[in-house]
């Protein structure tokens, strides 16, 4: 129920209160029994909050009132429960006025603060409904997302030893893409999200940060050149306290940003492109939080900088191409590439085509491409758009004959090239663009996952209604490419689309690769204008990668329905 009580009511006689052992009344909205117990009239709300059920078939004993349908427990004093999956009843207070029985409401606090309580306390103990009841109770409150949001953060950020993970990248992308979405889907996403930080930090130690050195004596060059020294050498509390210290000093977050992405490009493709996704994620939330939460965010992301991976130790990117040397070379040739390029502001015209130039069979091709374009005075917004296009027609021109796992493969290379996109429309460097050379070879390695390529679509109709059913079954993948495809080429909504496949996303129980897949072709989509055929495929590739992962048990989207039914009233105990 989501009315705040503020009303008296009569419940009924001393009498029969004494006689029957409970009475029944409304204040306000709530529905309240009143109990004869040890002498005294007691009342608490009568729907067990955990699930609705009718706390006066339940049983008193001992000041207690046990709930017959979960059995939670609740005191008949306050009304808070002894299980706190269960969360609290509203207790109220009684006059004996006479043989009247008179039920008054308590003051209830602060009722945005109890609900952020709450949404704390079911991210600790790991309980979606709590958290679902929460969002939901916030949001009628009219709490902004961003508040929500930042409660998340900062909880994801404390209480997991590790730092930076799954969890928190799945909220910051979902925090991005809510004006994507229907508004039943905003508190769907916000769910999922929140509930992945709870798993993410369940049982984990929480983290305890590393205090800056007490020293005005250094600048910004000295300590970018010793975080990217303790990154190499892998010493993590040596790069933290670097950072640390860089903050406290005041540095700006574009300085910081670039030494850390520094770090993260002085090797190749780190962790799967992981790292430089939960680089970029970290930094885009603090457009969610504010700057003034560095200190908190950023250093959580040392740990898996250190610890990451780097491609150049595996035998891929070195037979039977020695790819490291190719890298090498080509970043080698970034700079005189790059000042060339500055000779021909504006005329660079062709992302799209250069997208499709970095899927070419031969590495020394694909590096040529891009630092031609380069040389022609390609922006780095427009080199990072097209390696994410070129990521995303992998997935677009993924052939189902595959291994179901490579699926993942080719997500990695998108939402890496979108990140990489991201962080060069925001703070483009030289150690940045090296990001490039990486991800177009990465893009190359998985070209045997496109042999045999999945045809282009070439439908010009499809109904949303359709393509639903492409989620019901396994294995509709070509289905839901050709349909979403057909649908915006007979020129249905591109908005429209994208709320139906992020409605899609969000009614199964989602892990994180499909957040990350979705929001980053939702980022992409919102790089090239609306209508165009490179957005168009883009969706069809997302579209294709949905279908190729339902349907689900469904779990997590039942919870957040029954907690909508639960704040509208309902009687779930009833058959329907």
């Amino acid at each position: 129920m989501t009315d705040t009580v503020t009303t008296s009511a009569r419940a009924g006689s001393l009498a029969d209160l004494q006689r029957e052992g409970r009475l029944l009344c409304k204040v306000g909205s709530l529905p309240v029994v009143v109990v004869w117990h040890e002498g005294r009239a007691l009342a608490i709300e009568d729907r067990c909050p955990h699930l609705g059920f009718p706390l006066h078939q339940g049983t008193v004993e001992a000041g207690l009132l046990t709930c017959h349908w979960h059995h939670a427990r609740f005191d008949l004093v306050s009304g808070c429960t002894l299980d706190p999956w269960a969360d609290d009843a509203q207790g109220f207070d009684v006059e004996l006025a006479g043989d009247d029985v008179i039920v008054h409401a308590r003051a209830s606090g602060d009722r945005v603060e109890r609900l952020q309580q709450r949404l704390r306390d079911g991210l600790e103990q790991g309980l979606t409904l709590v958290i679902a009841k929460a969002v939901q109770g916030l949001l009628e409150a009219s709490v902004p997302p961003s508040e929500i949001v930042r409660t998340g953060i900062e909880f994801g950020c404390t209480y997991r030893a590790d730092g930076w993970g799954a969890g928190l990248t799945t909220l910051v992308a979902m925090a991005n893409v809510l004006d994507r979405l229907a508004p039943d889907d905003q508190t769907l996403a916000l769910v999922h999200a929140l509930a992945f930080v709870s798993r993410d930090t369940r049982g984990r130690a929480p983290r305890f940060a590393i205090e800056a050195l007490r020293t005005d004596a250094l600048d910004i060059d000295r300590l970018s050149d010793w975080y990217r020294r303790f990154v190499e050498t892998r010493a993590e509390d040596a790069s933290e306290r670097v950072l640390a210290t860089a903050i406290d000093a005041g540095a700006s977050l574009t300085d910081v940003e670039a030494f850390m992405e520094a770090a993260v490009t002085d090797h190749v493709f780190i962790d799967e492109g992981h790292t430089l996704d939960f680089t970029n994620k970290a930094f885009e939330a603090l457009g969610h939080v504010g700057p003034s939460e560095a200190s908190t965010v950023l250093p959580t992301l040392v740990r898996q900088t250190v610890g990451a991976q780097r491609s150049e130790e595996f035998s891929e990117w070195r037979h039977p191409h020695d790819l490291v040397a190719l890298v090498r070379r080509a970043e080698a040739a970034l700079p005189r590439a790059t000042a060339e390029g500055r000779q021909h502001p504006g005329e660079f015209d062709d992302v799209a085509g250069l997208g499709w130039r970095l899927l070419a069979d031969d590495p020394e091709e694909v590096v040529g491409a891009l630092l031609d374009a380069m040389r022609a005075g390609a922006t780095p917004e427009q080199l990072g758009r097209a390696l994410a296009y070129a990521a995303s027609l992998r997935i677009l021109r993924f052939h189902v004959q595959n291994d179901f796992g490579d699926w993942n493969t080719v997500h990695h290379a998108f939402t890496a090239a979108n990140a990489l996109h991201q962080s060069l429309v925001r703070a483009p460097t030289p150690e940045l663009m090296r990001g490039l050379v990486h991800g177009s070879l990465r893009v190359y390695l998985d070209r045997f996952l496109n042999v045999p390529a999945a045809r282009l679509p070439t439908s010009q109709s499809g109904d949303l209604a359709e393509l639903e059913d492409c989620w019901e079954v396994q294995g509709r993948v070509d289905d839901a490419g050709r349909i979403a495809y057909g649908y915006l080429r007979a020129g249905g909504s591109q908005p429209e689309l994208a709320a139906a496949l992020g409605h899609a996303l969000l009614s199964e129980d989602t892990e994180f690769h499909w957040f990350q897949v979705y929001e980053a072709s939702m980022r992409q989509v919102a790089a090239w204008p609306e209508g165009s055929d490179e957005a168009a495929l883009i969706l069809t590739g997302l579209a294709r990668f949905l279908a190729a992962h339902t349907p689900t048990r469904r779990e997590l989207p039942t919870v957040v329905r029954i907690a909508q039914r639960l704040r509208r009233g309902e009687a779930l105990y009833e058959e329907s």
